[in-house]
């Protein structure tokens, strides 16, 4: 039986609401992901996917038994920030200022993962902030980070403005980060060319629930039952799940309003 020590995330029921919101985020929401995990984390636009990686993260007050991570409270331990990067939104750093000086400033970084994740990146020491392009400006922001040697990287939408060979290079990278040191990676992206073989695992959330978490291998067998042709299992089955969800959303905003017309009418 696996317990609390064999995870690098778990969430117990965990449940969430911005303040002033209509209806929670989440509410009941349980799962977790052994270290070395790379998770895909899928869904439609606002079912929480970027809330869920900045709970995990600790960004965002929760209880402290809702979201552990490497067995610790994700919001009060900040001991969690030296070992959990949370990567996505915008990087608008944008001075006048070269990288090498930006690197200069950052010391206690061992320099030969530092030249390595530099190279990998395909970032220029001599770039000037002001003067780079918005998928330049997204290499900078995750070596800044990649640089720390960490233990959880949460990555929200980052790799939009990459071209294809930053984004496989910056893939290859983690998938050798997970399998040699157990670096456990909750990806969140709607582009999934390749990403088949880079994930171990799948979590697909639906509006406020867990629809699955499944080892790569089940979904891909899964979207390889969906119909379609032209797209990769994964890209099949995760858009038959999206066409499910928005149904029901329809039939359920349908029935809200035969409820209420009825009610105008008595």
């Amino acid at each position: 039986m696996s317990t609390s020590a064999d995870f690098a995330i778990e969430a117990r029921e965990l449940a969430f609401s911005y303040p002033g919101a209509a209806a929670p985020i989440f509410s009941g929401l349980s799962f977790a992901l052994p270290a070395g995990a790379r998770c895909l984390l899928l869904g439609a636009n606002g079912v929480g996917k970027s809330t869920l990686l900045r709970l995990i993260g600790g960004r965002h007050m929760i209880a402290r038994e809702m979201v552990r991570v490497l067995g610790r409270p994700a919001f009060e331990d900040t001991r969690l920030a030296g070992e959990v990067a949370f990567l996505g939104g915008p990087f608008p750093f944008a001075a006048d200022i070269r990288v090498a000086e930006i690197l200069a400033g950052r010391p206690g970084v061992d320099p030969r993962r530092r030249a390595r994740v530099l190279e990998i990146l395909d970032v220029d020491p001599n770039w000037r902030m002001h003067q780079v392009s918005d998928g330049q400006r997204r290499r900078v922001q995750l070596l800044l980070d990649l640089e720390r040697t960490l233990s959880v990287i949460l990555l929200d939408e980052v790799t939009a403005e990459l071209d294809v060979l930053a984004r496989a290079d910056l893939l290859g990278f983690l998938r050798e980060e997970s399998a040699a040191r157990r670096v456990t990676i909750v990806y969140a992206s709607h582009v999934l060319d390749g990403l088949g073989d880079f994930a171990t695992h799948l979590l697909f959330l639906s509006p406020g629930r867990l629809r699955c978490l499944v080892p790569i291998a089940e979904a891909l067998e899964l979207g390889a039952a969906q119909p379609g042709a032209g797209a990769s299992p994964l890209h099949r089955l995760c858009e038959q799940w999206m066409r499910d969800d928005r149904a029901a959303a329809r039939g359920a905003r349908l029935g809200e309003s035969s409820g209420e017309s009825t009610r105008s009418l008595r």
